[in-house]
C-alpha cells in the first residue's frame, strides 16, 4: 500500500514522491545515491573529467534496453536531461554554465561546462524529486511543463498500463531484459535486482481498513502506516513494524509567495510567531519519541544542521504578536485557500492543525478537502485564489534530502523557478551560492548557518517540525531496508 495514491505518472512534471517512488522501478538513472548519499555509477560504466573540471565525458554500459525492447542510446539520454534541466533547480544552474551538450557515439556523450560544478553527480544521483530518470528521446522530447503518456521506461520493472487504475491500484511487472549492476544494492545505486515477477500498489485510503488488510495477508507491505494504528500492528504476530528512514522528514506549511495575504512578508512571519509545531507533530505522529521541534530547515544530527537564526520558531507562540504581525501585513479578510489532502494522512493532520490556527488569527478559511493527486495539480496554478489557484498547502520533506541545499527544491527562493509558492529571497539566494562556492567544510558550515536565518527571515516556508515515520510489513516478507522510498530490488517475499 503506498503512501497515497498515483494519480499521474510523470516524474518530471510532478514532484510528489510517490510519484518519484514508481518511477525509480520504470526507469532508470545515470548515478544514483547510496545509503551515505554518495553518487554512484547506475546507467553509466565511466567518467573522464578534463584537469580543469569542465569537460566530463561518459560512457553508457553495454546492453541497456527500454521497455521496448530498443537500445539505450546516448541521444535518449541527452533528451532526458535536457527535459529535466528546465524543471530542477540544479538542472537549471548546469544549464545555466553549460556550453555543449552532445552525442560522441551510441554509448557516449560529453558535457562541457564553462565553469566547474563539484556538484554535478550529485545532481544527476540525487534522491530529491524530480530525480534525473532516463526516457527514450521520444517521450522526454514532452514538454517540460506538460505531462507524459507514454511510460516506456529503462529500469528494473514495467508499468502495466492496462491494469493502472486511479485511485485503486498500479500495477508493475519485471522486465526480463534488465540487467542489473554486478555489486549490492544500496538504496538508488547498485545490483537492482528484482525478486518478484509482479507489484501491485493497492490504494487503500482508510487506514483502519489498511490496517486490516495488512493484518489479514490481503497486503504484504505498508508505506505509511499511520502513528495511531502502530501499537496494533505491533501487537500482530504476522506483522513487522520499524522505522522507515532515520534521517526522518520536515514537515512543511507552504505558502504561495506570489497573492495576498502571504505575499507580505509579515504575513508569513506571523504564521511562524503562531504556530505550535507540538500540536503539528502530535497530529502527525503523536509519541513524543518520534518527533522533535525544529528552529530551521536542515535535518537534524547531520553535519550542517543548524539552529542559526531560527528564535522565531524556538520561543513560546504568542498569538497576540501574531495578529500583530498580521495587521501589518494589510490582511483585508479575503479568503485564504489551504488545499488539504483528505487521502494523505500526514497533509490531512497538518491541514486540520492549520484550518484552526488559522482562524484563531482571525483569518478567513476557505478549506479545500481535496485528494493528494488534485493537490499535485492544483499547487502548479499560478493563478489567483479563487481562480482555481491556492494560498498554502501541506507536504513533508524527505531528511535524506535536506542535508544541504544541493537537491532541497525546497528551500530554493529564486522566485519563478522555485518550488510551488514561488518564493524570492535574495539573501537565501546568495547564500546557496556561498555554499556552493565554499572550498572547506567550515565555510559550507557558515554558509548553511546564514542560510537557514534569512530563510526564517523571509520564510521560505514555515518548518512544522520533525517527524520519524513507520513502515510495516509481513512477517513472510524480507529485504526491506530503511531509507526515504521503498526500495523493491532485494524483496522478497515465502509462500
Amino acid at each position: 500500500m503506498p503512501q497515497a495514491d498515483l494519480a499521474n505518472f510523470d516524474p518530471i512534471w510532478n514532484t510528489q514522491y510517490v510519484v518519484r517512488n514508481g518511477a525509480a522501478l520504470v526507469w532508470d538513472m545515470l548515478y544514483g545515491v547510496n545509503a551515505d548519499l554518495k553518487p554512484q555509477r547506475q546507467m553509466v560504466e565511466s567518467e573522464e573529467v578534463s584537469g580543469d573540471r569542465l569537460t566530463w565525458t561518459f560512457r553508457l554500459r553495454p546492453n541497456l534496453k527500454f521497455h521496448d525492447g530498443e537500445p539505450v542510446l546516448a541521444k535518449d539520454v541527452i533528451a532526458s536531461l535536457v527535459r529535466w534541466q528546465a524543471r530542477d533547480n540544479m538542472g537549471l544552474m548546469i544549464k545555466a554554465i553549460q556550453d555543449e551538450l552532445v552525442a560522441v557515439d551510441d554509448r557516449t556523450f560529453r558535457w562541457r561546462l564553462n565553469r566547474p560544478y563539484s556538484k554535478l553527480l550529485i545532481a544527476l544521483g540525487k534522491v530529491g524529486t524530480p530525480s534525473c530518470f532516463i526516457m527514450p528521446a521520444r517521450i522526454a522530447a514532452t514538454d517540460p511543463f506538460k505531462p507524459i503518456s507514454d511510460y516506456v521506461g529503462s529500469g528494473p520493472m514495467k508499468l502495466v498500463r492496462s491494469e493502472w487504475v486511479p485511485g485503486a491500484r498500479a500495477v508493475f511487472e519485471k522486465f526480463s531484459e534488465y540487467v542489473p549492476r554486478q555489486e549490492p544494492s544500496s538504496w538508488l545505486s547498485g545490483g537492482k535486482q528484482i525478486l518478484v515477477d509482479r507489484i501491485e500498489w493497492v490504494v487503500m485510503a482508510d487506514p483502519a481498513t489498511a490496517s486490516a488488510a495488512l493484518q489479514n495477508g490481503e497486503v504484504d507491505w505498508w508505506e505509511t502506516p499511520i502513528a495511531d494504528l502502530v501499537p496494533v500492528l505491533n501487537k500482530s504476530r504476522n506483522v513487522v513494524v520499524d522505522i522507515a528512514d532515520p534521517l526522518g522528514n520536515i514537515g512543511s506549511f507552504r505558502m504561495n509567495h506570489l497573492y495576498p495575504p502571504f505575499n507580505n512578508v509579515y504575513a508569513r512571519r506571523a504564521i511562524l510567531t503562531a504556530m505550535s509545531q507540538e500540536d503539528y507533530m502530535r497530529a502527525v505522529v503523536g509519541d513524543d519519541a518520534y518527533w522533535k521541534p525544529l528552529p530551521g530547515f536542515f535535518t537534524p544530527s547531520t553535519p550542517l544542521y543548524t539552529e542559526e537564526g531560527g528564535e522565531i520558531l524556538k520561543g513560546p507562540r504568542n498569538l497576540d504578536a501574531a495578529k500583530r504581525l498580521l495587521d501589518q501585513s494589510d490582511y483585508a479578510g479575503q479568503p485564504v485557500t489551504c488545499l488539504v489532502a483528505q487521502d494523505l494522512q500526514i497533509a490531512k493532520a497538518q491541514g486540520e492543525v492549520t484550518a484552526d490556527l488559522l482562524k484563531r488569527l482571525g483569518m478567513n478559511v476557505d478549506f479545500n478537502a481535496i485528494d493528494w493527486g488534485t493537490t499535485a495539480a492544483r499547487r502548479a496554478q499560478k493563478s489567483p485564489p479563487g481562480q482555481g489557484g491556492w494560498n498554502m498547502f501541506h507536504t513533508w520533506h524527505a531528511g535524506a534530502v535536506c542535508v544541504d541545499p544541493s537537491s532541497y527544491t525546497a528551500i530554493r527562493a529564486n522566485g519563478d523557478k522555485a518550488w510551488f509558492g514561488w518564493p524570492t529571497s535574495e539573501k537565501v539566494e546568495a547564500e546557496i551560492t556561498a555554499w556552493y562556492e565554499a572550498a572547506s567544510f567550515e565555510e559550507e558550515k557558515a554558509a548553511i548557518g546564514r542560510l537557514n536565518r534569512a530563510a526564517c527571515e523571509d520564510v521560505v516556508y514555515a518548518p512544522t517540525g520533525f517527524f520519524l515515520a513507520h513502515q510495516a510489513w509481513r512477517s513472510n516478507v524480507a529485504g526491506i531496508v530503511k531509507g526515504p522510498l521503498p526500495f523493491f530490488w532485494g524483496v522478497s517475499k515465502a509462500a
